[in-house]
């Protein structure tokens, strides 16, 4: 059986539902980048505890506390690098979404330091305007 990798087992602590109760994974100077073209409000980098509460917060807001992120897979690379695929689900601007996306999570001394947030915006928009 092969062991679990560490940075794996730190990411499963993370809820971005409740950001403030996984503190303790998070360094000082963490940064959340998020880049989504369809949501400029929203696009930046957000830094330490507190800008990841906001990031995740405003995205409540913006989906009217529906947003879930729903974990696919998971890939550790080397020991700094994770790769995770999630499927983010809400409701935005009155209809049901469903979108993919790639994080990529810096983990250094066992702190997330950086996480880029990718979603698949393009694929998105097309698949709303089919529905």
């Amino acid at each position: 059986m092969i062991a679990e990798h560490p940075n794996i087992s730190i990411l499963q602590n993370f809820n971005s539902e409740n950001i403030a109760e996984v503190s303790d994974i998070l360094a000082e100077d963490a940064v959340w980048h998020y880049f989504n073209p369809e949501l400029p409000e929203l696009q930046g980098d957000y830094i330490g505890l507190e800008g990841f509460m906001g990031f995740f917060k405003k995205m409540a807001t913006k989906t009217e506390g529906t947003f879930k992120v729903n974990p696919i897979s998971i890939t550790p690379v080397g020991d700094e690098l994770v790769v995770t695929h999630v499927k983010n689900s809400m409701v935005f601007e009155d209809q049901q979404m469903e979108i993919d996306a790639i994080v990529v999570w810096r983990i250094v001394d066992g702190k997330i330091k950086e996480g880029w947030d990718i979603p698949a915006v393009y694929t998105a928009l097309i698949q709303n305007h089919k529905n």
